[in-house]
């Protein structure tokens, strides 16, 4: 497949522009892009955990959901030798990596709408405001500590981290995955009995205790979904491209 062609339809599902209100760095990261793609590399991230997966498949393309290079490259190099480093490393066997963040999570099937469904939400509706959030109803009302571990086990972690200071059924559920704790607000403005995201600071948490709300706190790994949901994607667009799925990323160990 030709490569622009390929990058022109994520481009028009998952437009640069919701990046850019995140004030966000997505597209191309390093490297440069070949004419045709036969191979790809999906990954949460690409970092020197999987460089050498990398070396050895040799993809035409990687294609991650985190930004390998967040920011300008001159400053983020000058902070972070490795990166530099690990840039340098791929650009010397000709790979380039693509990431696609907060467009991904936006735009329609992209995380928020496949974590959404993960779920098994109905009737799943774009936040009123915020557009990256998505909200729907639960098959069946569930007390929110049921409703806890249900998301861990449909998210797949071990883990998760419940504030319940409001309702104790749950029948409605808004989610922003990744680190989106400080739009709780919007959640519980558009009625939402309960709101999930991730990397919550101390100060977040107690907003949320003493709005008497409901907050569940997940890790950041259950952004892992990002990889089987633009597998999906790519094969939709030409199921003849090879995928190559990296899971490497998991959760802490919780120490009692």
């Amino acid at each position: 497949m030709k490569t622009r062609s390929l990058l022109n339809k994520l481009a028009k599902r998952f437009p640069k522009r919701y990046a850019k209100m995140n004030h966000d760095f997505v597209g191309l990261m390093t490297g440069k892009l070949p004419e045709e793609i036969h191979k790809i590399l999906l990954a949460l991230d690409c970092d020197w955990e999987i460089f050498d997966l990398i070396k050895s498949e040799k993809p035409d393309l990687v294609i991650t959901h985190h930004p390998l290079v967040y920011g300008y490259r001159s400053k983020v190099f000058a902070r972070d030798l490795s990166k530099k480093e690990l840039c340098d490393a791929l650009d010397a066997i000709g790979v380039p990596v693509y990431s696609m963040h907060t467009n991904f999570d936006t735009g329609k099937g992209g995380m928020n709408d496949a974590l959404a469904e993960a779920l098994n939400l109905q009737n799943i509706k774009i936040g009123e405001n915020n557009i990256m959030m998505r909200g729907g109803r639960l098959p069946r009302q569930m007390n929110v500590v049921e409703f806890a571990q249900y998301a861990n086990k449909c998210l797949k972690v071990d883990y998760s981290l419940l504030i319940n200071k409001g309702k104790e059924e749950i029948n409605s559920v808004a989610i922003i995955g990744g680190g989106g704790s400080g739009n709780w607000k919007y959640a519980k403005e558009e009625g939402y009995d309960i709101y999930i995201s991730g990397d919550a600071p101390h100060h977040v948490r107690r907003e949320i205790v003493n709005a008497k709300y409901n907050y569940l706190d997940m890790p950041h790994e259950i952004e892992k979904i990002f990889v089987p949901a633009m597998k999906k994607i790519i094969q939709e667009m030409d199921d003849g491209l090879e995928i190559i799925e990296v899971d490497h990323e998991k959760t802490p160990i919780v120490i009692k």
